[in-house]
This record gives C-alpha cells, sequence and structure tokens, in this order.
C-alpha cells in the first residue's frame, strides 16, 4: 500500500510541473505547449538540484513501465481522422523512415562524439 501511494506523489509532483509549464504558456501567450515547457522546467529542476530525482523516480518507473497504454488514446483518436490521412500513406511512411533515420544518424554521430571526448580525457 505503501509503494503504491509513493508512485501516486511521484506522479502527482510530474502533473504539478506539467500544470505549471501550461499555466507559464497560457500566462504568456506562447507558441510552445505547455507541455514542451513543463519539461524543460523538470529538466531545469532537476539540473539545479531543486528536485531530487529520488522524488519522481518511482512514479516514471511506472509511467515509463506502461507507456504502450498511454499511446491506445491517442491511436483511436487517430482513426477518428482517418479522412484526413486518406491517399497520404504513402507520404505518411516516408516521413516516417526518413525522421527515424534522421533520428539514428544523429544519435550515431552524438554518441560518437561523446566516446572520443571520453576517451581523450582518460589519456
Amino acid at each position: 500500500m505503501l509503494k503504491f501511494f509513493t508512485v501516486a506523489f511521484h506522479i502527482a509532483v510530474l502533473y504539478i510541473i506539467f500544470i505549471a509549464g501550461t499555466w507559464i504558456q497560457q500566462l504568456f501567450n506562447l507558441f510552445i505547449p505547455g507541455s514542451v515547457i513543463g519539461l524543460v522546467l523538470l529538466f531545469t529542476l532537476l539540473i539545479s538540484g531543486v528536485l531530487k530525482v529520488q522524488w519522481i523516480e518511482a512514479g516514471t518507473a511506472f509511467i515509463i513501465k506502461h507507456l504502450a497504454f498511454f499511446f491506445i488514446p491517442v491511436t483511436a483518436g487517430v482513426m477518428n481522422y482517418f479522412d484526413l490521412f486518406a491517399g497520404k500513406g504513402v507520404v505518411l511512411i516516408l516521413i516516417g523512415l526518413i525522421s527515424t533515420a534522421l533520428v539514428m544518424v544523429t544519435g550515431g554521430h552524438v554518441s560518437q562524439a561523446l566516446m572520443r571526448r571520453r576517451e581523450a580525457e582518460h589519456e
């Protein structure tokens, strides 16, 4: 029972940060989504040490463990707009393949650059 309340508290902390990001977006009428602002806020709080990883660790582990479950409503929502995507299947597949390839290439180059830097520091 204690684990349930711990996870619930951690998720509540994350939700409060999300709400703060949404509030900042609405207050300043920004074009950046509130969820992205919340992520930047979370990152800033973690880097600065104001928020400790232990305060959200169990909640984030729970969310990541059940991440596929959170995509079900999105998939169902896309089905409601099938006419918007009709006839564009090839283009959508091409966009998916190109963006995936770009992410893989960029991630590989960044990883190699970080490894070279680490090896240079240890020499």
